[in-house]
């Protein structure tokens, strides 16, 4: 193969808790790639934050050494920067001195940086897993799942209810917050058992709201601690994937919770630092598993890295992928049945929305993340009506600004909450803070995606679907919707009256409905 026209090189840096890793990947012409090199220098990034709050000049010095490090062996690849993408998770996410950190790794190494959130974590990881799972036999991801991730800083949780993605979660507790909560507390084994076990069970009593553990049938363990098991004792599936028998993981896990730190480096070969902090991984996967009736864990030989590549590939708008795509609509819905929303209200504006949108689209100039954003903020509109139905539009704003949705991150959360914000009475102002804190091309998105939302929500202003098709006519100056086989629709026009400025400020066209 003719490397230079046949095929490209992608490199991918992860700054995490415990280490810094490299992976490079070769992808072909045709979109398919596999990994051709992995490093990992250990770096207690973790340690240093979780304890001190900062990064020390000790751990920054390390980084950039290791950063420098990987620079030549990229360069040795002949691999531009364009093809790298350096992303750091909770530890330089949560550092106090977090802006001088990524100031002095770009002026020293030249790498800017990206800090992912706990749900951008959980979209890399879904995208690794469900590559993995996608050339296993027997459609592994179609049975109830949970997926898991203990990772250093954070715990990233996904449940699927027969495929379909119910809820995303990341919390704050991870391997080293663990290890240093122990130490702290002069613990022993036995304190590192009760307190990840009053944790776990406290996690599962608030996702039970979501999906009964006890009907989920298959774990998915995600991260070095779950595949140093499955290399033990699992089984097989596929290059990417192995499978473990429940009562073999949990034997396993005991039998290693009465190691100490230098067995453990004896026994796996394993560096001192993640010894230190294997026991509490393990732990916690075990405490969950026992919650749950699976009777198989599955382990991918995947992580965030490969996860960054394959979003790479996908290209900016990457949510073109309707799998992942539908697994986000899945979980808004999830969200909305939370707060006991008007299922059949909800999904026509939702309809309705994305029509006007897919037929505007040139007058839009938004991609297909935005169309996404606003199908999100459709299904959502009604949720604050379960607080109290007057000022709904604040209420929903506050749910969804203060809640998860899979696959959106901080900023799209953002979007979405001031979309839904402004479906109704006044328009969006800058004397209004969750508005004004959005960046230019967001609060212009906002502005869009709110006059479609507003129109949707009047043509079902009975709440009724009375209006069971509609045609659109762009004129010069109007754009005009026209019922079809329905003969009264004057509450509908009333409501369009009321609700048409927002769309009439911001496309310059009349709106009229007949």
């Amino acid at each position: 193969m003719d490397v230079e026209t046949q095929s490209r090189l992608e490199a991918v840096i992860e700054i995490g808790a415990t280490g810094v890793r490299l992976l490079v990947a070769e992808v072909s012409s045709d979109g398919t790639w596999r990994v051709i090199d992995r490093a990992e220098r250990a770096l207690a990034l973790g340690r240093d934050v979780f304890t001190a709050g900062v990064v020390s000049r000790e751990s920054l010095l390390q980084c950039l050494a290791i950063l420098n490090r990987y620079r030549e062996m990229l360069a040795s690849w002949d691999i531009p920067d364009t093809q790298v993408s350096v992303v750091a998770t909770s530890a330089v996410r949560e550092a106090r001195n977090r802006d001088s950190v990524l100031d002095r790794l770009a002026v020293k190494t030249g790498f800017r940086v990206r800090v992912i959130d706990g749900l951008e974590e959980n979209r890399l990881m879904y995208l690794a897993v469900e590559h993995a799972l996608s050339l296993a036999p027997g459609k592994p991801f179609r049975v109830n799942s949970v997926v898991l991730d203990v990772g250093g800083g954070s715990t990233e949780i996904m449940l699927l209810q027969k495929g379909k993605m119910v809820a995303a979660h990341s919390f704050r507790m991870g391997t080293v917050i663990i290890e240093q909560q122990v130490k702290a507390m002069m613990g022993s084994e036995k304190d590192v058992r009760r307190f990840l076990g009053d944790y776990i069970r406290t996690t599962a009593e608030n996702l039970n709201n979501e999906l009964r553990l006890d009907l989920v049938k298959q774990l998915i363990a995600i991260g070095s601690d779950a595949r140093l098991v499955a290399r033990s004792v699992g089984t097989q599936v596929t290059d990417l994937l192995a499978s473990i028998e429940r009562k073999a993981f949990i034997a396993f896990v005991d039998r290693v919770a009465g190691y100490g730190v230098e067995e453990i480096v004896h026994h796996f070969r394993i560096a001192y630092g993640e010894a230190e902090s294997l026991v509490p991984g393990l732990l916690a996967y075990r405490y969950f598993l026992e919650l749950t009736a699976a009777d198989t864990v599955l382990v991918p030989y995947l992580s965030i890295r490969e996860g960054v590549i394959i979003s790479r590939l996908a290209g900016p708008d990457q949510l073109v992928r309707e799998e992942f795509y539908t697994q986000v609509v899945a979980s808004a819905t999830s969200l909305g049945k939370k707060f006991h929303y008007d299922e059949s209200h909800s999904l026509y504006v939702a309809r309705v929305a994305l029509r006007l949108f897919d037929w505007l689209e040139g007058e839009l100039s938004l991609d297909r993340h935005a169309r996404l954003l606003l199908e999100s903020a459709a299904i959502l509109h009604d949720v604050g009506s379960f607080i109290r139905a007057s000022d709904h539009h604040l209420h929903s704003q506050y749910i969804i600004s203060h809640s998860d949705i899979f696959g959106l991150n901080k900023d799209d959360m953002n979007v979405v909450s001031n979309v839904v914000r402004y479906h109704r009475a006044e328009p969006p102002s800058a004397a209004h803070p969750a508005y004004a804190m959005l960046s230019r091309a967001d609060r212009t998105m906002v502005l869009k995606l709110a006059s479609l939302l507003r129109i949707a929500d009047a043509l079902d202003r009975g709440h009724s679907q009375h209006i069971a098709d509609f045609t659109i006519e762009l004129t010069k100056d109007t754009l005009l919707l026209r019922a079809v086989g329905t003969h009264d629709i004057t509450l509908e026009r009333i409501a369009l009256e009321e609700k048409a400025d927002l769309f009439e400020d911001v496309f310059g066209y009349k709106l009229a409905m007949v």
